[in-house]
């Protein structure tokens, strides 16, 4: 039996069902499930860690990334492009990746996540070149260390059939939907507690067929895994819905059976009043990437809107070719402020923001194992140190996490294993990871 005691916290933030945040508290783990939590807790055979100085929640949640963009940040020719122009530009430089590409780019983009205090994380990886595979990414998890939700992306409809993506990115359907039976099959745990849960996730509208929209959703269904695309991105999205199939993107997702507790949608910056009544309905659930948003220029997504019709909202770095970051507390703060500047100071707290990166994101992944900090749950847990000058001169500590910093962790822990010490890396050797993510690089640029 192995046991961790986080001791002295300045504030332990439960995220529980009254959301209490208690005061010089302590969070007790044994073998990888949280024991207990409360003040003055005594384990004699615990390992300590003094919390002195910090504030402690649950792991954060990232709902949205596509890892394999940690290769191509700040590409020339898409730095100002809108998402169609910005995808034209990128497709040919991801069409020379392979499966060290692609391996490499998960660890450092997990390794970016896990350093802002995430723990569990999806990833959304819709192309496979010269060999690469979804496995790539899932044995990049394992090394790190992140509790883990892949899904099985693809592109079927290539730029000769009307489609977007280059015909060299586009793959069959039937050999699509093989694999994502032999990923389901080979790689999917159920089980409470898993480290890796896989799903199914046809990149877009525009970039597959009706047909395997719906075969996909009729598998998953089969097979018990969840749901996940791209869904009313941005106003050239909405547009494509309505030329191509007569309908927006809600009634589209509707009609080919991708609504329900076991889908969730990226963006979904330009959902109507309707969409957002037919999401809290089927308890559809939502990615939000607030700076991805920001970044190519696609709008503010309703957010306000959508919690409070009761609709499932979760937070994502997105691809960091689009982002270019990939910090999640960076995200927790973005979402507040895009919320405030679209309707006013008092549209959302910090805490609403803290809840959405933490609880809000585990329940859109279907995970009632994570996301808070109560006796029972999983041991994913962040420790922040308040003490630098991030925050020096505040006076509200949980809500300084979100207003003003630090972007940083100070320990992670997942499964109660630690994967950050001391703000540096337990589980990789980083700097080595960089130095070949650098030369990968390079060699694409060249």
């Amino acid at each position: 039996m192995s046991e961790i005691l986080i001791r002295h916290a300045d504030v332990v933030v439960t995220m529980n069902p009254g959301r209490q945040e208690l005061s010089g508290a302590d969070v007790l783990v044994r073998d990888g499930v949280i024991a207990a939590v409360g003040n003055g807790l005594v384990a004699p055979a615990a390992e300590v860690v003094d919390a002195s100085g910090c504030v402690v929640t649950p792991g954060l949640v990232n709902t949205h990334h596509h890892l394999y963009q940690t290769l191509t940040r700040a590409v020339p020719g898409g730095q100002d492009a809108l998402l169609f122009g910005w995808l034209k530009t990128l497709y040919p430089i991801w069409a020379r990746f392979g499966p060290e590409e692609i391996f490499v780019s998960a660890k450092v983009g997990l390794a970016e996540l896990a350093l802002s205090g995430c723990t569990l994380t999806s990833d959304h990886l819709y192309l496979f070149p010269n060999g690469a595979r979804l496995e790539d990414t899932i044995h990049a998890a394992r090394e790190v260390g992140l509790r883990f939700h892949p899904t099985r992306g693809a592109m079927s409809i290539g730029v000769s059939d009307g489609g977007l993506p280059p015909d060299s990115l586009v793959e069959r359907e039937a050999a699509i939907l093989d694999d994502m039976v032999r990923m389901v099959d080979g790689f999917h745990d159920p089980a409470e507690g898993s480290m890796c849960r896989v799903g199914l996730a046809p990149c877009s509208p525009f970039s597959v067929s009706r047909d395997l929209m719906r075969e996909s959703a009729l598998l998953a269904r089969d097979k018990g895994v969840m749901l996940h695309t791209h869904l009313a991105e941005n106003d050239e999205d909405v547009a494509y819905s309505l030329a191509q199939f007569g309908c927006r993107p809600g009634q589209y997702a509707e009609d080919l059976g991708w609504t329900g507790d076991d889908v969730w949608h990226a963006h979904c910056v330009k959902l109507d009043g309707s969409e957002i009544g037919l999401f809290a309905r089927s308890a559809t659930g939502v990615s939000h990437c607030p700076c991805s948003n920001c970044r190519l220029g696609s709008g503010v997504a309703p957010v306000r809107a959508m919690r409070d019709a009761g609709v499932k909202v979760g937070l994502g770095v997105d691809g960091s070719a689009s982002n270019d970051a990939g910090n999640l507390i960076g995200e927790a703060r973005m979402a507040m402020l895009l919320q405030r500047v679209s309707l006013g100071a008092d549209a959302m707290g910090a805490r609403e923001a803290l809840e959405i990166a933490t609880l809000g994101g585990a329940r859109v992944l279907g995970r009632s194992d994570v996301g808070s900090l109560e006796v029972g749950k999983r041991a994913d847990i962040a420790v922040w140190d308040m003490r630098g000058v991030e925050a020096a001169g505040a006076w509200d500590p949980v809500a300084a996490l979100i207003l003003c910093g630090p972007t940083r962790v100070r320990h992670l822990f997942v499964e109660g294993r630690q994967v950050v010490r001391d703000g540096q890396m337990v589980t990789i050797d980083l700097p080595l990871v960089l130095e070949r993510q650098r030369a990968l690089a390079a060699r694409l640029a060249g």
